[in-house]
């Protein structure tokens, strides 16, 4: 299943829904829309109609891209989903990629990233100051957790289900895009098989980028909090 969170993207759900259907691999979508008032959910419970391979998760208000996902994960679980792909809606994550990110799954992996920066620097469109912005973002998280993940902060990624099942869902506490790095390092911490594949990241179509200070802000303090349970487990203070 793909796990796609919605916030005024009526121009891309419908054209992102149809290429994932297109790719003829056995897909399944969830729109997991934050009740958006340029009328996504409506758009996507139109697709639903249409196709059947097409689910529609609505919610009540915006409360972070975090929340969207763990609410995502969480039916995907409870429909009986071995295999989630997370991903935008904005077309930044190309489709043409997921077959790529599957076929690590079958060589034995527990969870695959679609990387920026696992080949050089492949984003496509990114004013220099965002950019500088992410890769350095990536570096910090990188040496503060310890984690040898190049794009710890991107949002293209398949977990097979017992990975998203040890995670405890609860704990997972960003709400903003430190959320990335925080599944994929409790991954890495429980001795998952984590790769990355390059892809090319590409700004979006249509509509106005959700990233704002507050979220970065929020990666910035996540990132020690981390360090610390890395170190906690490591001395066998855990609390679970």
């Amino acid at each position: 299943m793909v796990v796609v969170p919605t916030y005024n993207e009526r121009e891309n759900v419908g054209p992102l829904v149809r290429k994932l259907l297109g790719l003829g691999i056995g897909l399944e979508v969830l729109v997991v829309d934050d009740n958006s008032p340029d009328g996504t959910g409506e758009v996507a419970e139109g697709l639903s109609k249409i196709f059947r391979e097409v689910h529609v998760l609505h919610r009540g208000r915006k409360e972070g891209l975090g929340r969207a996902y763990v609410a995502g994960f969480r039916y995907a679980l409870e429909h009986g989903y071995d295999i989630i792909i997370q991903m935008d809606a904005d077309f930044s994550h190309d489709p043409e990629y997921v077959p790529k990110l599957l076929e690590k799954l079958e060589e034995g992996y527990d969870l695959v990233l679609g990387s920026r920066y696992i080949n050089g620097v492949n984003v496509v469109h990114w004013p220099m100051k965002r950019l500088l912005l992410s890769y350095l973002a990536n570096w910090y998280s990188r040496k503060v957790t310890g984690m040898p993940v190049r794009d710890a902060t991107g949002g293209f990624k398949v977990f097979r289900r017992k990975v998203l099942e040890s995670l405890d869902l609860d704990r997972i506490s960003a709400s903003g895009y430190a959320f990335q790095i925080e599944t994929t390092f409790r991954a890495w911490l429980r001795g998952f098989k984590v790769c990355e594949v390059p892809i090319v990241f590409w700004e979006r179509r249509w509509g106005e980028s959700k990233m704002r200070f507050g979220i970065a802000w929020e990666a910035v303090w996540l990132v020690w909090k981390l360090r610390l349970e890395r170190c906690f487990r490591r001395l066998g203070w855990t609390s679970r």
